[in-house]
């Protein structure tokens, strides 16, 4: 094939990176300690199953203590969050999300690393979040999303293994913003005058 010239908006233009192989595995660095996983989902005509906990795999090495159901509301940010001595286990059931992490860690490989993992009922359902990553959950769908956290310590009521930031904090380098889709940035953007 023979390559076109093109004008000068090809100057202005920024070439896709490569983030997937041909077997569709991600490519690229992950924050140290993080799981990602995708359980087959097996349809049949009466409906869809797949397997939240098969006791089987690095994202269940440790025990089930503690599980819980959390919502959020479409087009909604919750986050920034951290634990420090429990990982967080999401499994999505309804919905499209972005969980964008921030590696605090001052140990760790990939300290102030940020990630962007999206998940949804069709693809990346599970996600393991190590403790001392701040997380931010943003739906980015226009519905509701259910997901349900397995995390590896039960709630302390008393004392709370929970810090959070508010979702716009300098403290971390990410505007979440960037991670809704470009329309619905442009619906919610102020009228000019």
């Amino acid at each position: 094939m023979t390559v076109p010239k093109v004008d000068t908006t090809l100057d202005a233009a920024i070439k896709d990176q490569q983030t997937v192989s041909a077997e569709g595995e991600r490519v690229g660095d992950s924050i140290s300690g993080l799981i990602v996983n995708s359980p087959a989902i097996h349809p049949d005509h009466r409906g869809r199953l797949f397997e939240v906990f098969t006791g089987s795999t690095d994202f269940w090495s440790d025990p089930v203590v503690y599980c819980y159901c959390f919502t959020i509301r479409a087009l909604q940010i919750k986050g920034w969050g951290l634990h420090l001595h429990k990982n967080d286990r999401y499994t999505i059931i309804h919905g499209e999300m972005i969980v964008v992490l921030y590696d605090a860690r001052s140990d760790s490989p990939t300290y102030r690393m940020t990630q962007q993992v999206t998940m949804s009922a069709d693809g990346v359902r599970q996600l393991l979040i190590p403790a001392g990553v701040w997380h931010a959950d943003v739906n980015i769908s226009d519905e509701e999303i259910e997901i349900i956290n397995f995390p590896t310590a039960v709630y302390d009521h008393e004392d709370p293994d929970r810090y959070m930031l508010p979702w716009d904090s300098d403290e971390i380098p990410f505007d979440l913003t960037s991670v809704f889709p470009v329309q619905t940035r442009q619906r919610s953007a102020p009228p000019e005058s």
